[in-house]
């Protein structure tokens, strides 16, 4: 299985493992009922009992419940209504009752029972797969237990908000809010629970990210936070980790780590009542380790068994991911019409379900079994590919809207509130400025000669201060445009009047046509140079407007040059991130002069096979990186050249970072970090 593939399986069928917890499970059956409320409580939450007598029990709960007063008692009866519909998967009778409480609260403005309703609707339309809602509501829960300081419902509110982050692909999203999970519960007790959360779906969003060391340690850690702790289900617990670290190990292609992880979960889930769900996942990614770890025996036997189990079960994901795998397994024995078969079962669950990631996958593997078609296929799967990137981005474009209209909702609301109690401050302070008017008329009378005299008396100071000044910034910028043209002449003209007479000699051993038509262009370049001088001389405030205007493109072509009149192999890349409209005309002429000037000193004194540039964007900076594997120099002991100096300057022009890291056989590395704006 491909790494790519893994990754999506992480992504989109363990999911699943998070945020969907029990709520308020019980073991324990009621044996003597009657009409008492928390009995029917009790006998709603038995998990021995049929669904039916179950849904029967909420029902009459809610019976009572919702005949009663709205106070504080009969909110919190109705989240426990709520609660026993989710643990039964009844969404219509959950969305319903959460409504009702939030309604409820709204009247009589409960706060923390306003944001814990807020927590349970984004609960359910995260179930429903609606992520824009989800979002909504999670935030709206974050903000009300932020603003009262309700740590721990706001820790578990902003796992929710991460987890869905992480559904959708927002991996770095994610990473954020778990840290400020992390920060909340540093110091606070009873956070076991949230911990694991918390360094599970870390795990889960490394390696999403393809960093794998980081996910091992955050599973590990997840797995040490309930070390010593004795709490119902831990065993399903462990088993979910044990499962999502085996993952991990598979991504790594560790298919040994990967299986023994597998084998510790499966033998958790025997420890208390399995949840099929998380033991069919555990049941085929063992298989598949074995499978890659050539161990023949109960294959494909285990195959067929988790594929059963999924299918009875109508889990759509391991339904997926069983086929993909059984493909696999007969594509290595070269039996390529059960290859098929299973790649094209996959295929169909994928389009009935409509899962992008899934159908991503089924494509990639049925190309490799049905070479004929693969054209076909490989299309589709850059099409699906290229949408979901689209959407992808629209789901984050529209997450930052509802943050942004929510807090301007709130905005408006503060600012009507703010309004009206300014009307009460103005007319209750109104009566009272009228008795101060008259004192202050009279004192402004007395202060306005003496104000006028001190005026007088500070503008002759500033007129002075600024004769002083004006001299001082002549001289300044006389010296300043000396050196400008100094630079000029080192860094651009010679330059490539070097670059001219180094190629002119090279041309000097042949007579051929070719070399003819390469001097006379060498002799138009000394024209051009010759312009530039000119151009210099009569304009020394003006940098090329095509240097400015199309900063890329010109650093291309001077990239382009480079490689042609030098054999060292030349490496650049340029952040396409970067937003080069943002950035002031001086950066790029400095820039563009830096990258000049480097190269040039590398041709003369390198010594290079290879030289790496690279522009790339950190933060709120511009980062130039150049390096080569030349003879490098002593940066203590060398004395700096115009060439060099010229660099630093440039740097310091620009409010930048200059650096320079090299040694005698090891090369040269020059730094330039620039603030964007």
């Amino acid at each position: 299985m491909k790494t790519s593939t893994l990754k999506s399986l992480v992504c989109w069928s363990l999911c699943v493992f998070l945020g969907c917890t029990q709520r308020e499970s019980t073991s324990s059956k009621v044996k003597n009922t009657n009409d008492s409320l928390p009995e029917y409580f009790n006998l709603a939450n038995d998990f021995n009992l049929s669904t039916q007598k179950r849904l029967y029990y909420i029902q009459k709960a809610n019976e009572i419940i919702v005949n009663q007063e709205n106070d504080s008692l009969n909110r919190v009866n109705l989240f426990k209504i709520a609660n026993r519909y989710y643990n039964l998967n009844h969404w219509k009778g959950y969305n319903k009752t959460v409504n009702l409480v939030l309604s409820n609260s709204e009247k009589v403005s409960d706060t923390i029972s306003m944001a814990k309703a807020y927590g349970y609707l984004g609960d359910y339309y995260l179930q429903k797969s609606i992520s824009d809602s989800a979002f909504l509501f999670y935030y709206k829960a974050e903000k009300v237990y932020n603003k009262i300081d309700y740590k721990l419902p706001l820790a578990k509110t902003l796992i929710n908000k991460a987890e869905l982050l992480f559904r959708v692909g927002d991996f770095i999203g994610s990473e954020k809010e778990i840290f400020k999970v992390l920060r909340i519960i540093k110091n606070e007790k009873d956070t076991d629970e949230i911990f694991y959360d918390a360094y599970n779906l870390l795990g889960l969003v490394y390696n999403g990210m393809g960093e794998y060391d980081n996910a091992i340690v955050y599973h590990n850690k997840a797995l040490q936070t309930f070390d010593g702790v004795q709490i119902i289900g831990k065993s399903q617990t462990l088993a979910i980790s044990y499962l999502n670290l085996g993952l991990v190990y598979v991504d790594l292609k560790n298919f040994k780590s990967a299986k023994e992880h597998f084998q510790k979960g499966i033998e958790q889930q025997k420890i208390e009542n399995q949840d099929l769900s998380i033991y069919v996942s555990l049941l085929d990614n063992y298989a598949y380790s074995k499978f890659q770890l050539n161990e023949k025996d109960e294959l494909p036997d285990l195959f067929y068994q988790s594929m059963e189990i999924s299918d009875s079960l109508k889990l759509v994901s391991r339904r997926f991911m069983t086929r993909i795998h059984l493909s696999e397994y007969y594509n290595s024995k070269q039996e390529n019409a059960k290859a098929l078969q299973f790649a094209n079962e996959a295929l169909t669950i994928a389009r009935i379900n409509n899962i992008p990631r899934n159908l991503l996958i089924s494509l990639k593997q049925i190309s490799a079994v049905d070479p004929k078609n693969a054209t076909v296929y490989t299309k589709e799967y850059i099409r699906i590919n290229e949408q979901l990137q689209k959407d992808e981005r629209k789901i984050g474009e529209k997450f930052s809207r509802i943050e942004y209209e929510t807090d301007q909702i709130k905005g408006e609301n503060s600012d009507l509130e703010a309004k009206n109690r300014k009307l009460v401050y103005f007319f209750s302070g109104l009566t009272i400025l009228g008795l101060f008017i008259y004192i202050i008329k009279a004192q402004k009378a007395k202060n306005r000669e003496l104000l006028y005299k001190q005026q007088q008396q500070k503008a002759n100071e500033d007129i002075y201060n600024l004769m002083i000044s004006q001299q001082n910034t002549i001289e300044a910028n006389r010296v300043q445009e000396k050196k400008r043209v100094a630079q000029e002449l080192h860094d651009g003209v010679l330059g490539r009047m070097f670059g001219v007479r180094m190629n002119l000699e090279g041309l000097n051993r042949f007579n051929d046509d070719l070399a003819v038509t390469q001097r006379h262009d060498y002799l138009a370049e000394l024209k051009n140079i010759e312009q530039d001088i000119r151009e210099i001389s009569h304009d020394l405030n003006r940098e090329k407007s095509e240097l400015i205007n199309n900063f890329v493109a010109i650093v291309d072509n001077l990239f382009e040059e480079q490689r042609k009149t030098f054999a060292c192999k030349l490496i650049t890349n340029i952040d396409s991130n970067i937003k080069w409209d943002l950035a002031v005309n001086a950066i790029k002429i400095n820039l563009y002069r830096i990258i000049q000037e480097s190269l040039q000193n590398i041709n003369k004194y390198a010594n290079a096979t290879t030289v790496k540039v690279e522009l790339k964007k950190q933060e709120n900076n511009i980062v130039l990186t150049i390096s080569d594997d030349g003879v490098g120099f002593n940066v203590n002991l060398k004395k700096k050249g115009i060439g060099l100096q010229n660099m630093i300057s440039r740097a310091k022009d620009c409010n930048g970072d200059f650096n320079v890291k090299s040694k005698k056989g090891e090369g040269t590395t020059i730094t330039v970090s620039i603030p964007l704006e």
